[in-house]
């Protein structure tokens, strides 16, 4: 089993920032990609950011230049910091991992950015 266990979002001012977290738990050994999804009311969920088990990054069009995911091995947590925030960032953010065939997700932070 894995868990993964976002913090980190709340209400921010557009153009704020918010850095957030998840941390991976359970049986996970060695290094895997991690993913960061979102899904605002009435939308899909898309992949806004991915970093690979090395360390290499892919951000969706939307964000790049604004976001940045980073990881820390040593804690088994990976980040998503989020400056330049736009109201058309809200939404709930889910951190992802696929292990053995199955896609885990955490709980969801929820990101609101006012105008």
């Amino acid at each position: 089993q894995v868990q993964l266990a976002e913090s980190g979002g709340g209400l921010v001012q557009a153009g704020g920032s918010l850095r957030l977290s998840c941390a991976a738990s359970g049986s996970i050994f060695g290094l895997i990609p991690m993913n960061w999804f979102r899904q605002a009311p009435g939308k899909q969920r898309e992949l806004v950011a991915a970093i690979s088990g090395g360390g290499s990054t892919n951000y969706a069009d939307s964000i790049k230049g604004r976001f940045t995911i980073s990881r820390d091995n040593a804690k088994n947590t990976v980040y998503l910091q989020m400056n330049i925030l736009k109201p058309e960032d809200t939404a709930v953010y889910y951190c992802n991992v696929i292990l053995r065939g199955l896609n885990y997700w955490g709980q969801g932070t929820q990101v609101t950015v006012s105008s």
